[in-house]
């Protein structure tokens, strides 16, 4: 924090030092299976808090998801955490697989209702299944003593009746035994801070941590804000337009917009950070190295943002 300002007091102004994560998705080819091992072993080296592989439902990730769990916490040599959604199995199902991630060693899941496979239907639980997430919970907590992270939504999720709705599913996640939250990506530092105060009112007393999407490719950004629920404020169409064929400097705007969230979090008393890759290393390392964060290889002392 820059010297003689004071954070202000929020949900969100949680522990230091700076922790951070990295969240990948498995790769659908050899070059994307080259990429991510490349993008895990860059990332890993700045010794994060965890990295976590998606899960996809009803695809070929789901059906490698016990491999590449595996290879990931091989290749990172750091403490891993599985995605695992409710969509289109049974109870005994997502409990079977639940119980292979304890056999390799995983102990950390993220919890996920999931989206339907049909991006323009609604969510429909599996007749045998878990209906959400909360439920999805209380059922991992009954097979092995895992930790459970959980998403949270600052503009609400795109189902949610209410944004009070929102925070009781949310509070209903982590009385059946989350232990922290991980927030959908946003633009807006403030954003992030009103939610983690409105969540702190509602009795929600876990960590909150702020997801940073950290991509130069804003059209597909764009896409996936819109069906998610995430505003798009103007000043960042602005100041994205006439940069589809400037990949270089789609890259370093990313970077400055990434970068300037993390440093108003900071100052705004939040300590941890979690990273939306989507399998490349350079724009996460780019900030982490801000932040503080060295290669293992390299000296400093993580946790002290540049001013």
């Amino acid at each position: 924090m820059m010297e003689g300002e004071t954070a202000p007091k929020s949900a969100a102004a949680v522990r230091p030092p700076v922790s951070i994560s990295f969240e990948f998705f498995p790769p659908k080819s050899p070059a994307g299976e080259e990429n991510l091992w490349r993008a895990a072993g860059r990332l890993a080296a700045l010794q994060p808090a965890f990295c976590s592989l998606t899960y996809g439902a009803n695809g070929s990730s789901q059906e490698n998801a016990l491999r590449w769990l595996g290879s990931l916490q091989k290749e990172s040599k750091r403490p891993v955490a599985a995605h695992l959604t409710c969509v289109g199995a049974s109870r005994g199902a997502v409990d079977d697989i639940a119980r292979g991630f304890w056999d390799i060693g995983i102990r950390h899941i993220v919890a996920l209702r999931g989206d339907a496979p049909d991006a323009t239907q609604k969510f429909q639980p599996h007749p045998d299944g878990y209906a959400n997430a909360a439920e999805l919970v209380a059922g991992l907590k009954r097979i092995g003593d895992f930790e459970i992270s959980v998403a949270a939504y600052p503009e609400i999720h795109p189902d949610a009746t209410s944004s009070i709705a929102d925070l009781d599913h949310l509070k209903r996640k982590i009385d059946a035994g989350a232990t922290r939250a991980m927030t959908q990506f946003f633009f807006e530092p403030e954003t992030f801070l009103r939610f983690a105060d409105r969540a702190q009112m509602h009795g929600i007393d876990v960590p909150i941590i702020p997801g940073i999407l950290t991509s130069p490719n804003f059209p597909h950004v764009i896409r996936m804000a819109r069906r998610c629920g995430t505003s798009i404020p103007a000043w960042l169409t602005h100041m994205v337009e006439g940069l589809e064929q400037e990949p270089e400097v789609r890259k370093l705007v990313a970077m400055t917009i990434a970068l300037e969230q993390c440093r108003r979090l900071y100052q705004a008393g939040v300590r941890d950070f979690h990273f939306y890759t989507l399998n490349h290393a350079d724009l996460s390392q780019a900030i982490c190295h801000m932040l503080g964060f060295r290669a293992i290889a390299s000296t400093g002392t993580p946790g002290e943002i540049a001013a």
